[in-house]
């Protein structure tokens, strides 16, 4: 009997990809000396994600060519590709750089007045100082409107304390209140898809790309997920989307029909 030397062909290929694909788990070692332990690993390729033990140590789920993120507070974020190599090996070194916050220089002026608030106006710096660079928390963007408590004895209300109460019956505040809660999770699903991308929400959890701020909106709303994405607790993240796509897509295939 004559087998076709194409269709051999065509079978070798064809398993030769086949195993190309296959999810195989990858160990991998972070090697800093210091703080190697609780640092991210995400696949975004997938749905797989990992945290690194106290000597560094991870495994996780992969093909060969996802994309590994590396992230952590106390180091750059590194974004690796699973290589041939790795993939055969089953094997993963990372070194990371550790993140510095260098302060720049601040080169006093002989006129000093003896007063700190007037010195302080006199200092001339390359650039204005950012909270980040010192390492201490401060406000950073526009103000917003203060809403104030209502006053419980009327009799000793100032002129501010009455607008305030009138703010409060009219509804003001509420709804105040609400567009801030509004803007706060809108600002937080941007940043989720610039994290994650919307091809990963597409091929991880069929969530097409006209869908995913209503999506996420939807899971913000029925979960933790906004907190634990502003805490980096994105096990929890990634936990919420594979438990909320599964309601969101029947809800829609419901409508559909």
């Amino acid at each position: 009997m004559t087998v076709n030397k194409f269709f051999i062909t065509g079978v070798f290929y064809f398993l030769a990809w086949k195993s190309a694909g296959q999810e195989r788990i990858l160990q991998g070692k972070i090697t800093n000396e210091a703080d190697v332990e609780g640092i991210h690993i995400l696949n975004k390729s997938s749905h797989y994600n990992s945290v690194t033990d106290a000597l560094g140590n991870f495994s996780i789920t992969v093909r060969e060519q996802d994309t590994l993120l590396i992230s952590s507070v106390n180091f750059v974020p590194q974004t690796i590709i699973v290589t041939k190599e790795h993939y055969e090996n089953r094997i993963l070194v990372i070194f990371l750089n550790p993140l510095v916050n260098e302060l720049k220089e601040v080169v006093f002026g002989p006129n000093l007045s003896g007063n700190l608030e007037t010195d302080i106006k006199n200092i001339k710096t390359e650039k204005p100082l950012n909270f980040n660079d010192v390492g201490i928390p401060g406000f950073k963007g526009k103000g917003e409107e203060k809403i104030v408590p209502i006053v419980p004895y009327l009799g000793l209300a100032t002129a501010v304390d009455l607008e305030a109460m009138y703010k409060h019956l009219s509804g003001y505040y509420r709804k105040l209140k609400l567009k801030r809660k509004w803007d706060h999770e809108n600002v937080t699903v941007q940043h989720i898809i610039a994290f994650y991308t919307a091809s990963f929400f597409e091929e991880a959890y069929t969530i097409p790309r006209g869908k995913l701020e209503d999506f996420l909106l939807f899971c913000i709303e029925t979960s933790n997920l906004q907190s634990d994405f502003e805490n980096e607790q994105y096990a929890l993240v990634l936990e919420t989307f594979q438990i909320r796509s599964a309601i969101y897509n029947a809800r829609s295939f419901e409508k559909k029909e």
